[in-house]
């Protein structure tokens, strides 16, 4: 039954139809109460004389407006008029996106910034356990004044229950509820969908948006589902699209068959779709887009330990290391980064291959043998389209012509690349720390254990850069790693405390034999923020090592994690992703980059970048700590326990390991053997107690005690306490109580 203009549905006066569907009929009307305009939907006729339907569509109404998010259609009341049952919404004016795409495919900026939107409504709606169930391009609603609408919850499924016990649902399970070609492979399945299966649904619209086509598409219905269940969409192409990578993965992720494989929450999801637009605006200007001639690429791998010594490993990997940062230097030339040619380590695979998987036109690989104080080594540069030695050299020289070495190799791949170096890059790309062959050996020593990260590997490199300091006292690179190494004791051993005061001596001593260091710049940087709690002089020493070398990964992986820590978020975001461009495979920087997102409490995206490292390296402990505290955040207990043990094992002289177990099973109502790891923490007498102690308290409910544990940890300035009292999730029952706003006023947070 259509309704004619003039009609009233209680105060609402009906002026024209707008639109019709299967859940029923919308008109354009006047409130003649308020005098504003508003749209009616009215149930069919056929569903009206269904009780069960008409009490679903008030509940339905009820539950919507209760969301009140402005990036969903806003009801404003419910009636009946006779035998006729309609709801009050507000008008919109616009077009869907539907309407949208048939124009053209939208920019991936602007599609981007839509589905975030939208995935923002998303997570409104599902924290009050309503699940759309039809997201597609008709039911987005794009307003004439910029905003992102979603419609039409006629097929909600609803996941809380009303007062009375009685649980809203839609459709019994066996039903396939839904549009073909934007269903979730569970709802083709006619199995139950969750919050999931929307942001599956959000993924196909995204993809549609930016590719001109459907994900699934299909002549049938059961064609398109067929290809849900089974298929992949097409991969996207970035010269056709103009999306980053990451707009791809994203899509991808969302896109995965299996639940547990998703974002899992709508929120993750908008957060990662903010980052990328975020990423994309605070980036430079894409410069003209070179020639082969014009940059030139290379991987530097590894030199393969050919004498099968143990102790000469260190050699190896420090001349390939060395050989990349004089290269980096050049502008023509792109090098592949450190960690992701050292994942070829120990590895017999042809250079060829090497070069295909890294898309790179040259691959220099090298062999060394070290016999006494004579260093065999050989090298060769291949080139990879044509399978042929381009330039080979065998170098037989004492270890003391080891500069030599490392500076004809790199001089004979400039030469045979016919680059043209400017003054500043030849000056550079000839630049000695040392004139000491024995100070620089240790120095490769030093750096080999400190990249390690363990306590014992840190002991080790400090010594070996003493050492190196030792046989040349003016050595600014040693100094700057000694200061490294004691800044990592400091945190991560039990003597530690007594740390900074060494590390700021050593940062110091690198300033003064080379101002213009820039590792110096960014450990003295380090222990401003964490020793002194100086934090304009950290941002202010970070910037100036940005400055002196852009290439340096460890200034922006370290400005990324004191900016977490000042609670200065979205600059944190941005170094860290330049830290991953420059070290895109080193767990190191992966660590940082989940703890940021453990810190926004984006706890899908916090697992999903821990995972990632692990997957590098599994034992890195600090990986498992972060995914650990994501699964605790998500009360998710036993597998927080699962990954605290891990971390334990790996970590078991520190007492954050203590500490976050312990609180893992205080949270899950295992109290006895929280308490017995504390116990256990105490009598250790390790690093950390104090804000060990503040964990487990906050874990068990014991405010006070926790506050007391806190409080003493500021005293002693422990450095678990700086990195997590303003991001630490585990801590946010007691961070707004005003003792411990005072800790956080004393470390000017």
């Amino acid at each position: 039954m259509r309704l004619g203009a003039g009609i009233r549905l209680g105060p609402y006066q009906i002026i024209a139809p707008l639109g019709s569907g299967g859940m029923g009929e919308v008109y354009r009307a006047r409130d003649t109460r308020l005098g504003r305009e508003v749209a009616v939907k009215v149930l069919p006729e056929h569903m009206s004389r269904d009780p069960q339907a008409v009490v679903r569509f008030e509940r339905e109404a009820r539950a919507v407006a209760a969301l009140s998010h402005p990036n969903i259609l806003a009801i404003f009341d419910v009636g009946r008029e006779h035998d006729i049952f309609y709801a009050v919404t507000e008008l919109l004016q616009g077009d869907t996106l539907r309407a949208v795409m048939k124009d053209a495919v939208v920019p991936w900026q602007r599609a981007v910034d839509l589905v975030a939107a939208v995935a923002e409504g998303l997570a409104a709606a599902h924290s009050k356990g309503v699940i759309h169930r039809d997201l597609k391009p008709e039911n987005i609603f794009l307003t004439s004044d910029g905003h992102v609408k979603i419609l039409d919850f006629g097929l909600a499924r609803f996941e809380t229950a009303e007062p009375d016990g009685m649980q809203l649902t839609a459709t019994q399970t066996g039903a396939v509820m839904g549009t073909a070609g934007y269903m979730s492979p569970e709802q083709v399945r006619g199995e139950t969908a969750g919050p999931s299966s929307d942001l599956f649904s959000l993924g196909c619209v995204l993809y549609e948006m930016v590719s001109g086509r459907r994900a699934f598409p299909g002549q049938t219905a059961v064609e398109i589902m067929s290809g849900v269940l089974r298929d992949r969409p097409p991969e996207l192409s970035s010269s056709s699209t103009g999306a980053p990578r990451e707009v791809e993965r994203l899509i991808a992720h969302c896109l995965e068959k299996q639940v547990e494989a998703r974002f899992q929450s709508a929120r993750d999801l908008a957060f990662g779709l903010r980052e990328i637009l975020s990423s994309a605006s605070s980036a430079p200007a894409a410069a003209p887009k070179e020639t082969e001639s014009e940059r030139d690429s290379i991987a530097v791998l590894p030199f393969a330990n050919a004498s099968k010594d143990p102790d000469a490993e260190y050699l190896g990997d420090g001349i390939a290391e060395s050989i990349i940062n004089s290269l980096v230097s050049i502008t023509q030339l792109k090098v592949v980064p450190r960690s992701t040619v050292f994942r070829y380590k120990g590895q017999d695979i042809d250079p060829q291959t090497v070069g295909r998987d890294l898309n790179v036109r040259m691959v220099l690989t090298g062999r060394l043998i070290l016999r006494g104080e004579t260093l065999v080594a050989g090298a060769e540069l291949i080139d990879v389209a044509q399978g042929a030695q381009i330039w080979g050299e065998r170098f037989n020289r004492k270890i003391a012509d080891i500069f030599a070495v490392e500076e004809e190799i790199a001089r004979k791949i400039s030469e045979n690349l016919r680059l043209k170096l400017s003054s500043d890059e030849k000056k550079r790309l000839g630049k000695r720390f040392t004139e000491n062959s024995e100070a620089y050996q240790l120095y490769l020593r030093g750096r080999h254990y400190w990249a390690r990260r363990t306590p014992g590997s840190l002991q080790k490199g400090a010594e070996h850069f003493q050492q190196a300091i030792e046989k040349d006292p003016a050595y600014a690179l040693a100094y700057s790693g000694l200061a490294d190494c004691y800044s990592m004791l400091t945190i991560f051993t039990p003597d530690g405390r007594n740390g900074w005061p060494r590390a700021r001596s050593a940062a110091a001593s690198a300033l003064t034999m080379d101002p213009e260091l820039a590792e110096g710049h960014t450990s003295l940087a380090f222990i401003r923020a964490f020793s002194d709690w100086d934090w304009k002089a950290s941002d202010e020493g970070f910037r100036r090592a940005h400055e002196l070398n852009p290439s340096y990964w460890v200034t922006p992986y370290w400005h990324a994690f004191v900016l977490n820590m000042a609670g200065r978020r979205d600059e944190a975001e941005r170094q860290i992703q330049r830290a991953l461009e420059l070290e895109p495979l080193s767990p190191i920087v992966a660590h940082v980059a989940a703890f940021l997102s453990l810190s926004a409490r984006r706890f899908g995206e916090a697992r999903e970048r821990s995972l990632r490292g692990l997957e590098i390296d599994p034992t890195y402990a600090l990986l498992r700590l972060w995914l650990g505290s994501a699964y605790a955040a998500e009360s998710r207990f036993d597998e927080a326990i699962q990954e605290f043990t891990r971390a334990h094992a790996l970590l078991k002289d520190i007492s954050i390991s203590w500490s976050y177990l312990a609180y893992a099973h205080a949270r899950a109502g295992n109290i006895a053997e929280a308490r017995r790891l504390m116990q256990e923490m105490m009598s250790e007498a390790r690093l950390a107690d104090d804000f060990g102690g503040c964990v487990i308290h906050t874990g068990l409910g014991e405010y006070e005690a926790a506050l007391a544990m806190a409080e003493k940890a500021c005293e002693l300035r422990n450095s678990w306490l700086t990195m997590s009292a303003a991001t630490d999730p585990k801590l946010d029952p007691i961070r707004d109580h005003p003792r411990f706003q005072a800790v956080m006023r004393r470390m000017g947070l």
